[in-house]
């Protein structure tokens, strides 16, 4: 799938142009980055491969801490997990050294960003002080990459109002950049972000309308589709499946879950794996599979990780107090029941948290 996006046309032509082979060696390393975010993922590696001989042959500070940072994102979009924050803790350390500044304020913003995922507000907030101290107004790159943190970080805490201040501060960035991937990043998170408040709420509510939400998944599709990829895609079919599950349409939901969830999980998802799973259930159990029911949810249960997000830990509880609801297994029902109440007020409190801790240091508005 050819990239359309404007910024590779520009790192393209600044590398065709270079007379200084140290500033296209960091133009390289950011194609190759761009590459990752667009899921081109082997089309990246061949670079980074050429760029770490390039290393050995020629040795720089520059060079190597590019290349830090580009195999931290390498890493993340690779599997989503944790081990890319000490990869680019170590580009923003050399990058620092030797004073590529614009490169340590893209770090302190990649940082905010796994901190958002892990869950640290406190990481969060101090990476997003140095990523607005580092930047400059027009450094397009970190700051659009701060604002989607920063929008998910509001969204997560329920202000959904300061959220959209932060999205539209993102689109801008990103649109000034030509940065297609960052775009695409915002649309399915947003997507994402949508569909799991809405979850929320039609767990608490199970008789109230649900509103369309297959736009917002079909957007990131047809968006993907448009610029050439996205390190996203992969989760896409899940996003879908959530949704169909909320709107009830659950043999649809069924078939998603079966032919993507393993491959989700096996690029990180494995940590939100126990509410998927609980979904699959619940699927089953309307769709008259019983047994195949009973069986899924308990491997929900098998697989709720104490130290996964809170909210995703109540909507496993809740749902399966639906799922053994109606397989006749009260006294199962009221114990989950009794659990995700527990976790939903666990939610509140970490909501308001998150929402002080960003307000104290001036971050509710960009």
């Amino acid at each position: 799938m050819a990239i359309t996006s404007r910024l590779l046309q520009r790192l393209d032509q600044a590398i065709a142009g270079a007379s200084d082979q140290i500033q296209a060696t960091s133009w390289r390393a950011q194609r190759a980055v761009l590459l990752a975010r667009h899921g081109q993922m082997a089309e990246a590696r061949e670079a980074l491969t050429a760029l770490h001989q390039l290393a050995f042959q020629h040795p720089h500070p520059a060079l190597g801490a590019w290349l830090h940072f580009a195999e931290g994102l390498m890493s993340y979009f690779s599997d989503f997990g944790s081990a890319a924050g000490d990869k680019i803790r170590r580009a923003q350390a050399m990058a620092q050294a030797v004073g590529l500044r614009e490169l340590e304020a893209l770090c302190s913003a990649w940082q905010a960003h796994l901190a958002y995922v892990q869950h640290d507000v406190e990481r969060l907030v101090r990476h997003a002080q140095d990523c607005l101290s580092l930047s400059y107004a027009q450094q397009h790159g970190a700051r659009s990459r701060l604002a989607v943190a920063l929008g998910l970080a509001y969204h997560f805490a329920g202000r959904a109002e300061t959220a959209q201040t932060w999205y539209a501060a993102a689109r801008r960035h990103a649109a000034a950049e030509g940065d297609d991937a960052t775009q695409s990043a915002l649309i399915y998170n947003m997507a994402e972000m949508r569909c799991a408040h809405q979850r929320r709420e039609s767990l608490a509510h199970p008789a109230r309308p649900v509103p369309e939400l297959l736009l917002g998944a079909d957007s990131v599709k047809h968006y993907d589709a448009a610029v050439g990829g996205s390190a996203m895609s992969e989760l896409t079919p899940v996003l879908r499946a959530q949704i169909l599950v909320v709107q009830g349409d659950y043999a649809q939901a069924q078939a998603l879950y079966e032919a993507h969830l393993p491959q989700a999980m096996a690029l990180g998802l494995a940590r939100l794996g126990s509410s998927l799973l609980a979904d699959l259930a619940w699927c089953r159990v309307n769709l008259g599979q019983r047994e195949q029911a009973l069986s899924q949810a308990q491997e929900a249960e098998f697989e709720l990780d104490p130290a996964c997000d809170v909210d995703d830990r109540a909507a496993t509880h809740s749902r399966l107090a639906q799922v053994y609801g109606a397989l006749g297994d009260a006294a199962t029902a009221q114990r989950h029941a009794a659990l995700a109440s527990q976790e939903w007020a666990e939610f509140e409190r970490q909501q308001a948290q998150w929402a002080a801790a960003l307000d104290a240091v001036g971050l509710n508005r960009p």
